[in-house]
C-alpha cells in the first residue's frame, strides 16, 4: 500500500523533471542557432587572419634585427657620453684655470689702475678697480699664485696695494661727499652718493645721502613753516595755511623719493628704498611735530576746546559762534586728509619696491607689517590722532549749535509746504557727513555718522515730536488768515503761539516735517553708500562691518521719525477728523431707509445723504490738500476713510431697513468709495470691504442669497456669521 501511495509523487516529480529538460533544450536550441548565425562571420575573420599570418612572421624578424640595433647605439652612446663628461670636466677645469689667471692679471691691472686713479683724483675709475678686487676671491687668488709660479709675492702685494687704496678711497670718498654737503653741490653729492655701493659702502652711502635730503627737507619745512606764521588774516589761503604747509612737506618727501628711488635701484641693491623711506619718515614726525604744535597755538585749539567743554557742561563762558568754526573745520580735514594720502602713497612704493627686491611672499608680508608697524608708531600718527580728536570735538559743537540755530531760527514761508527747520537741519548734517568722509579716516567719518544719527533722533525728533503733542487746534481751519496773521506777526517780530489759526498752521508745517524728514533721511543713506564707497573702495573685514554698522543707525533714524508722524496723524485724525466726520455721519440716522420700492425711484434722482456728506469731505480736504505734502495728504483721506467707514458701520447698526433701503445705502457706499477713490493715489476700496458686504447683506431678496456670498466658498468675506445675524435683524421688511 505504502509503494502505490508514492507513485503520483513519483510520477510528479518526473513531470517536472522532464519539463526542466524541455525548458533547457529550447534554450541550448537558441543558443545553437545564435552561434549558427555567426558562422559566416567567423569564417570571414578566419580568412583574413590566414592571409595576415605570413606578414606576421616577417615583422617578427624585422622587429628582433631593430632590437639588436638599438642594443648597439645604447652601447656607443654610453662610450661618447662617457667621453663628453671627461671633456666637459676638463673645460670645465681649463674655466677655472683661466678665471684664475684672469683675476691675477686684474689684481695687477687693479693695483696700478687704482693708484693712477687716485693720482689724478678720477674716484670713478679708482672705484671701479677696487669693486673688481673686492669681487675677488683673495685666499683663491694666493692659492692660484702658488700653483702656477710657487712664488705669490707678487700677488700678495697687489693685495696689499688695493686693501690700502680701497680704505683710503673709502676715507676720500667720504671727505668728499661731506665737503660736497656742506657746500650744497647736488651734483657732487649724487656723484659720490653713487661711488659708495663700489666700495662695499651700501649702508653707509644711503644713510649719508638720505641724511643730506633730510637736511634739505628740514631746511625747506622750516621756511614754509615760518612763513606761514607770518600769513596776515586778510590773504586768500591764510583760513587754511597750515594745511599748505604740511601738504609742502609731503609732497617734498615725494618729490625726493620719485627722484632719487631711480638712483638707488640703479646703484644700490634693490629693497634699500624702505631704508631711505624710513630715515625720511623720521625728519617728516619731526617737522609734522612742529607744525601741528604751532598750529594748536596759532589757531587757540586749546581755548576753544576748553570753551565748548565749558558750555557742554553748562558752567557758562564764552559761546563760540559755530560759524566761526566752519573754515578752522575745513582746514583740520584738510591736514588729515594730506596725511593719510602720504601715507598709502608709502605704502604703494613700499610695495612696489618689496616686489622687485624679493620674490619670498612671506618675506615681503613681514616686512609690510614692518613698515605698517613702524607708521602706526610714528610721530605722524600721534599727530593725526590729536588732529582728528580735535577734529571731532569741534564737528560735534559745529554740527550740534548749527541743528539748534536753524530750529531755533525756524519759520514758515506761505508759499513753503514745511518750515526752514528742515533744510537748514539736514544741509548742515549733510555737510558735516560729507566733510567727515573728507578726512580719509573711517573712524573719524563713523563717529561724525553716528553724532548725526544722535542728534536727528534724539533731539530733532523731540523738536518735532514736541510741536506735534500740542495737537490740532479744534474749529474751522482758515489758512488764508493763518498767513496774514503769521506775516504780521513777523514784521512785529513777535509770533502768538496761542493763536488758534496760527497753531493749526505750524502744527501742519511741523507734519510735512517731519515726512519731509524721513525722505531726507532715506536719500541721505543712499548718498552716503556711494559716496563711501567711492572714498574707500575695495572695504573688507571689520572696517566694513563697521561702516555698514553706522549706516544702520540711518534706519533707526527713519524709524523714529516715522514713529513720529504716525503720532502726528493720529493728531491730526483727533482734533481734525474725527469732530468733523462724527456730526456728518450722524445725520445717517436721520434718514429714514425703510423705503418702499415705489419712493427708491425717487432717491436715484435725489441723495440728500450723501451729497451733503461728498460736499462736506469735498471741502475738508480741499482746504488741507495744498498744505500738506502728497504723502502726508493721501495718508489724511486714509485716516479719513477709516474713521468714516467705522463711524458709518456703526450708525447702520442703529438704524433700520427694507430692501430698498438697503439698495438706497448699497448706492451711498459706492459713492463715497468712488469719491474717495478719485481723491488719492492710493486705494481706499479696501476700506469699504466692510461695509459694502453690509450693504449686500441688507440688499437681499431671501436669506437663501446669503449662501452665495458669505458660504464656505466666498472669497474675502469679512463679515462673522453673529454680524450678519445681527445685520439681518435690522431688515424690518424681512422674515427670519
Amino acid at each position: 500500500m505504502s509503494v502505490l501511495q508514492d507513485l503520483p509523487t513519483k510520477d510528479e516529480n518526473l513531470t517536472a523533471i522532464l519539463n526542466k529538460l524541455q525548458n533547457e533544450q529550447v534554450a541550448v536550441d537558441k543558443q545553437l542557432e545564435q552561434i549558427l548565425a555567426r558562422h559566416c562571420h567567423i569564417e570571414a575573420k578566419l580568412q583574413t587572419i590566414g592571409k595576415v599570418l605570413p606578414n606576421v612572421a616577417v615583422v617578427r624578424s624585422e622587429a628582433e634585427k631593430f632590437q639588436d640595433m638599438i642594443e648597439h647605439t645604447n652601447k656607443l652612446a654610453e662610450k661618447v657620453s662617457a667621453k663628453v663628461r671627461q671633456l666637459d670636466l676638463a673645460r670645465s677645469r681649463v674655466c677655472e684655470c683661466q678665471s684664475r689667471v684672469n683675476d691675477i692679471l686684474d689684481l695687477q691691472l687693479c693695483s696700478e689702475g687704482v693708484a693712477t686713479a687716485l693720482r689724478n683724483e678720477d674716484y670713478e675709475q679708482g672705484a671701479a678697480h677696487v669693486h673688481r678686487f673686492l669681487l675677488m676671491d683673495q685666499q683663491l687668488l694666493e692659492k692660484t699664485a702658488d700653483d702656477v709660479s710657487g712664488d705669490h709675492t707678487s700677488v700678495t702685494s697687489s693685495l696689499a696695494t688695493l686693501q690700502q687704496a680701497a680704505n683710503e678711497l673709502r676715507t676720500v670718498v667720504t671727505q668728499k661727499f661731506d665737503e660736497a654737503v656742506k657746500a650744497e653741490d647736488l651734483a657732487s653729492v649724487e656723484r659720490f652718493f653713487k661711488i659708495f655701493p663700489l666700495l662695499g659702502m651700501h649702508s653707509e652711502g644711503l644713510v649719508r645721502f638720505c641724511q643730506y635730503l633730510c637736511s634739505k627737507l628740514r631746511k625747506t619745512a622750516q621756511t614754509n613753516l615760518k612763513a606761514a606764521l607770518n600769513v596776515q588774516s586778510n590773504e586768500k589761503r591764510a583760513g587754511v595755511i597750515f594745511a599748505d604747509t604740511i601738504t609742502l612737506l609731503f609732497e617734498g618727501i615725494a618729490r625726493i623719493i620719485e627722484i632719487h628711488q631711480p638712483i638707488i635701484e640703479t646703484y644700490y641693491r634693490p629693497g634699500k628704498l624702505v631704508t631711505c623711506i624710513e630715515i625720511l619718515q623720521k625728519e617728516c614726525d619731526k617737522q609734522m611735530k612742529k607744525i601741528v604744535s604751532e598750529f594748536m597755538i596759532h589757531r587757540a585749539i586749546p581755548r576753544k576746546t576748553q570753551l565748548i567743554n565749558d558750555f557742554s557742561r553748562k558752567q557758562g563762558g564764552e559761546k563760540i559762534e559755530p560759524k566761526d568754526l566752519d573754515l578752522l573745520l575745513s582746514e583740520v580735514t584738510l591736514m588729515h586728509s594730506r596725511a593719510e594720502l602720504y601715507i598709502k602713497f608709502l605704502r604703494r612704493r613700499v610695495v612696489n619696491d618689496l616686489e622687485i627686491s624679493t620674490t619670498d611672499v612671506q618675506q615681503r608680508e613681514d616686512s609690510l607689517n614692518d613698515f605698517n608697524s613702524m607708521m602706526k608708531n610714528a610721530e605722524l600718527a600721534r599727530c593725526m590722532q590729536e588732529l582728528l580728536g580735535v577734529y571731532l570735538a569741534l564737528e560735534r559743537y559745529f554740527m550740534e549749535e548749527s541743528v539748534h540755530k536753524a530750529i531755533g531760527m525756524d519759520s514758515l514761508d506761505q508759499d513753503q509746504q514745511t518750515s526752514s527747520m528742515v533744510d537748514d537741519a539736514f544741509f548742515i548734517v549733510k555737510k558735516c557727513i560729507k566733510r567727515s568722509i573728507s578726512t580719509g579716516s573711517i573712524d573719524g567719518m563713523c563717529a561724525v555718522i553716528n553724532m548725526a544719527c544722535g542728534l536727528l533722533e534724539g533731539e530733532f525728533a523731540n523738536q518735532l515730536k514736541s510741536r506735534l503733542r500740542q495737537g490740532y487746534p479744534v474749529g474751522y481751519l482758515d489758512l488764508a488768515q493763518a498767513y496774514n496773521a503769521l506775516q504780521t506777526s513777523i514784521q512785529h517780530g513777535r509770533i502768538q503761539t496761542s493763536d488758534t489759526e496760527l497753531a493749526r498752521l505750524m502744527f501742519l508745517a511741523y507734519l510735512n516735517n517731519t515726512e519731509v524728514s524721513t525722505e531726507y533721511v532715506e536719500t541721505l543713506s543712499k548718498s552716503l553708500s556711494g559716496d563711501i564707497n567711492q572714498a574707500f573702495p575695495n572695504l573688507q573685514g571689520k572696517e566694513k562691518e563697521k561702516i555698514e554698522s553706522c549706516l544702520a543707525g540711518m534706519k533707526n533714524v527713519t524709524f523714529t521719525l516715522r514713529t513720529v508722524l504716525d503720532y502726528g496723524m493720529e493728531q491730526l485724525r483727533i482734533g481734525a477728523v474725527r469732530p468733523r466726520v462724527t456730526p456728518w455721519v450722524d445725520t445717517f440716522l436721520t434718514v429714514n431707509h425703510q423705503i418702499t420700492d415705489d419712493e427708491l425711484l425717487r432717491y436715484d434722482t435725489d441723495e440728500p445723504f450723501v451729497q451733503t456728506l461728498v460736499k462736506n469731505l469735498d471741502g475738508l480736504l480741499q482746504a488741507f490738500k495744498n498744505h500738506l505734502t502728497q504723502s502726508n495728504y493721501n495718508a489724511l483721506i486714509s485716516i479719513l476713510t477709516v474713521e468714516l467707514t467705522a463711524r458709518l458701520e456703526k450708525a447702520v447698526f442703529k438704524s433700520s431697513f427694507t430692501k430698498a433701503g438697503g439698495l438706497i445705502f448699497d448706492k451711498e457706499v459706492r459713492s463715497l468709495a468712488a469719491y474717495l477713490s478719485t481723491a488719492t493715489s492710493w486705494s481706499v476700496r479696501d476700506k469699504f470691504v466692510r461695509l459694502t458686504q453690509i450693504a449686500t447683506v441688507l440688499s437681499i431678496e431671501k436669506t437663501e442669497e446669503l449662501a452665495d456670498y458669505c458660504g464656505a466658498d466666498a472669497i474675502a468675506w469679512r463679515l462673522t456669521s453673529a454680524e450678519v445675524k445681527k445685520i439681518l435683524a435690522l431688515r424690518s421688511d424681512l422674515k427670519l
